[in-house]
């Protein structure tokens, strides 16, 4: 069985693998690419974008379609936002929905609130969101983390939900495979990657961007793929108060990923962490949440030796326990990003999918 600590970290290790900036003429060509795409950014979050003020903070989303349409809800991975749709989102569109792409606290253009929120206070922020647009229920989806946050928002708000689509997260608790004979062995290995994490910080943003494209496994996509990261990327990086670029700045802090002392905590002694997020993620558990499930979920499950989170077997249970409600979908040799890698079989089969619960015509 894989260590889980570890698994959890090795998403963190990328940002701590320093970028070497060149003058190659791949570097030359992303320098292009990344500055010749802004403006068409800019037009696209004019049309698309927008910010509604909650009871928590003043929320960005995307949203595209007709609301007289079924309408999706879409929940980003950790480090991500609600750009992560963007190369599959004609294709959603042609299923007949409206989709909606939420950006939570410390990711894309959504600030972290001042006061100690968990994820079932973004929850929160998108039932204000379709009450404010006067949408009783809606499919509830999202990946990694962001399958996490709409299991948390089944719990909070199971009346709205009329089914759920998880990405590789929210079927399984995160450290579900912790054992206590390996915590001290876990600790020891947690306290040496921290002190060996550098510093995250650029003189301009496409610096920021040629680490991420280096370091993230973007580079070598074809351009439409490329042109997705580089949307994500625009909402990804931000200027601090010294004119130095970072990405995601604040996230790590938020998430309890930015020290030893606080990755341990969220993980063995959640109620001393000093983030409510970064603990209530670790503390949700989808066995206890979906004990009496009755609306139907469509769990994509990567399983390769590049995959962060070894959840099948798991996952399995959970399906075999509530049939015919939950469809369990395997993706082999498939890392984390399951429609990254497999956009178009995705798509087919949340259509298959919403069309066997009669979700969409």
């Amino acid at each position: 069985m894989k260590n889980k600590l570890i698994l959890f970290l090795s998403f963190m290790l990328y940002l701590s693998v320093q970028a070497q900036i060149g003058a190659s003429s791949d570097s030359i060509a992303q320098r292009e690419l990344f500055l010749n795409l802004k403006p068409e950014f800019e037009k696209y979050e004019k049309k698309h974008g927008n910010y509604i003020q909650t009871n928590n903070v003043n929320m960005h989303y995307l949203e595209w379609g007709n609301k007289k349409n079924p309408t999706l809800v879409w929940i980003h991975g950790t480090y991500s936002n609600g750009y992560e749709l963007y190369e599959v989102i004609d294709q959603l569109l042609k299923l007949n929905l409206h989709v909606i792409a939420i950006d939570y606290y410390g990711h894309g253009f959504t600030p972290i609130p001042k006061k100690d929120l968990s994820i079932y206070h973004v929850a929160d922020d998108i039932k204000f969101l379709l009450d404010k647009m006067n949408i009783k229920k809606a499919i509830i989806g999202g990946w990694s983390r962001g399958g996490t946050i709409s299991s948390a928002f089944y719990d909070a708000y199971p009346q709205m939900v009329q089914a759920l689509i998880l990405e590789d997260g929210g079927s399984v608790a995160w450290d579900f495979q912790m054992q206590s004979a390996n915590i001290e062995k876990d600790i020891a290995e947690t306290k040496e990657y921290y002190s060996n994490k550098k510093s995250m910080v650029f003189d301009n943003d496409f610096n920021a961007y040629w680490f991420i494209y280096n370091n993230w496994g973007i580079k070598g996509k074809e351009n439409t793929k490329l042109k997705k990261e580089i949307f994500t990327s625009y909402a990804r990086i931000k200027q601090n108060a010294f004119g130095k670029y970072e990405i995601n700045p604040g996230a790590e802090v938020l998430t309890g990923e930015n020290s030893a002392k606080e990755n341990i905590a969220i993980i063995y002694t959640p109620f001393t962490s000093e983030t409510a997020f970064g603990a209530s993620t670790h503390q949700l558990n989808p066995k206890i949440i979906y004990r009496n499930i009755n609306k139907p979920i469509l769990i994509f499950d990567p399983v390769s030796k590049y995959d962060w989170f070894d959840f099948e077997e798991e996952n399995n249970k959970l399906a075999n326990e509530h049939k015919p409600f939950i469809i369990h979908k395997v993706y082999e040799k498939t890392g984390h990003g399951v429609k990254d890698e497999h956009p178009e079989k995705v798509v087919n089969d949340i259509k298959v999918f919403l069309l066997n619960n009669k979700l969409i015509k």
